[in-house]
């Protein structure tokens, strides 16, 4: 078993070596990309679920199949301290750029850049430290009056129009969606329902953690008419074998009945843990078949790794009041506890905690999949709180 011809491939948006089990999100993804280009109305998507369970995987994949039929595609990641205005800017202005290229000149792309200067002096935009070398006038009265929501409508347009001139279609593709505020992401779904009912060609997919579907509609009451939010978790067994069975045979080796059986078994299906076990229990393994033995070391390995930084960098994010709280969480079970629950672990009333939670929500480490209740936004975190704080005791009232 040669580590040189391991197949497995663990690490943040990494693509598996098998894309197993997501080929009706990416025909959904493909139908969309193909009728916003043609001028037909179709929902765009935001991908919902967990970490681990291949979502930024899934946008790479489509920004790939944009770029096929005929988009030009941008990928961005929002960030907990950035804000949408400065994500984009940089983007925008790529886009932009390129559709200003061409033999022929094109007004309406000079006009977009004309107007993300607008946009950029109204909502005074700082990307870092990075000048945006757009030697171009701003176009007066157009994105530029400092309100979130009326210039990025705007702008979004000015891209359209720009793309409809050049023939072609635009594909704005947008990561970690939970991480934009209310104001932001009530501007994003603004901005995409202006393009949506003049016909332009500009389709906005993105992914996030669950608690984006409720985080729309708080933002506008008609996202869901504009959008789909397809639930991405963890992987059937049948597309789990396959995800484990296919590299390895592709290399001239396989995995014993027993090992899928107890790799799945932990990994509950989590495609980044299914990576991660497979890359090890390939590397531990002496010879073909893997062995439920070379699994079993696996197990310790995977989670001694997952303990260094899957989860700590994770750990690390959080004050000893969170701690304590996601600790609590952790001693009540991996699936979604009541919020009251939670509380009387600690000891205190439910609103005294409150802050905490939604502090750990803002965070992307819980979720509320319905009211009153919270749950782990990362798989196997309880697992690891245990682990971490092995001596912490429930406390009564």
């Amino acid at each position: 078993m040669n580590p040189l011809h391991n197949p497995f491939s663990p690490g943040a948006g990494t693509r598996p070596p098998e894309l197993a089990g997501r080929d009706d999100i990416l025909q959904r993804a493909l139908l969309t990309l193909a009728r916003i280009k043609r001028g037909r109305a179709e929902k765009s998507l935001f991908l919902v679920g967990l970490r681990g369970v291949g979502k930024t995987v899934l946008l790479n994949k489509i920004q790939e199949l944009a770029k096929d039929e005929g988009y030009r595609a941008a990928m961005v990641e929002a960030h907990e301290n950035k804000k949408l205005a400065a994500l984009l800017t940089p983007t925008m202005r790529q886009l932009l750029l390129g559709l200003d290229r061409g033999e022929a000149i094109s007004e309406k792309a000079k006009r977009g850049l004309r107007v993300l200067r607008s946009f950029v002096n109204g909502l005074k935009v700082t990307v870092g430290e990075v000048e945006l070398g757009l030697d171009i006038d701003p176009e007066a009265g157009t994105a530029d009056s400092g309100d979130l929501e009326a210039d990025l409508a705007e702008l979004f347009v000015a891209l359209g129009e720009a793309a409809a001139d050049r023939k072609t279609a635009v594909a704005i593709i947008i990561d970690e969606l939970q991480y934009l505020d209310e104001l932001e992401l009530s501007a994003l779904i603004m901005a995409v329902h202006k393009v949506t009912q003049l016909g332009l060609p500009i389709a906005v997919i993105g992914a996030g953690l669950p608690q984006l579907v409720g985080n729309a509609g708080r933002s506008k009451s008609y996202a869901e008419r504009l959008f789909d939010y397809p639930n991405i978790g963890p992987l059937s067994r049948e597309d789990a074998i396959k995800a484990l069975q296919e590299p390895a045979r592709q290399e001239q080796a396989e995995f014993s009945e027993e090992a899928l059986d107890e790799v799945i078994r932990v990994t509950q299906g989590y495609p980044y843990f299914l990576q991660e076990w497979g890359y090890q229990s390939w590397n531990l393994a002496k010879q073909s078949p893997i062995s439920k033995a070379d699994a079993d070391a696996a197990t310790r390995t995977s989670i001694e790794r997952l303990d260094a930084n899957f989860f700590r960098v994770r750990f690390d994010r959080l004050t000893p009041r969170e701690k304590t709280y996601l600790r609590a969480l952790a001693e009540l079970g991996s699936n979604p506890q009541r919020s009251g629950d939670i509380a009387s672990l600690l000891g205190v009333k439910s609103e005294s905690v409150a802050p905490i939670r939604s502090s750990l929500i803002r965070k992307g480490m819980i979720y509320s999949p319905a009211h009153g209740d919270t749950a782990f936004t990362v798989p196997l975190f309880d697992e690891f709180m245990k682990r971490t704080m092995p001596d912490w005791k429930p406390k009564t009232p």
